[in-house]
């Protein structure tokens, strides 16, 4: 198994920390950042586990293996 590099977001929301991996728009949650991203790893593992056994990880490639991710943080007028 190839180990791929993801990025994943955690953000405080009403008392819970709410987790997402952005390539794959896999979310979860935790009562602490560390248990959030303990999901999150859970939850993609999951994720890439059924996309095998259904046959669709060569669809998913690409996001799996891009050498090249930027993440910024931008404002805007709400």
């Amino acid at each position: 198994m190839t180990r791929v590099r993801l990025t994943v977001l955690i953000r405080e929301e009403e008392g819970v920390y709410v987790s997402k991996c952005q390539e794959l728009e896999v979310a979860s949650c935790g009562d602490t950042p560390e248990e959030a991203l303990d999901n999150i790893r859970e939850a993609i593992e999951l994720y890439l586990e059924n996309a095998r056994e259904l046959g669709i990880l060569k669809d998913i490639e690409p996001i799996l293996t891009s050498r090249h991710k930027f993440t910024s943080v931008i404002e805007v007028e709400a």
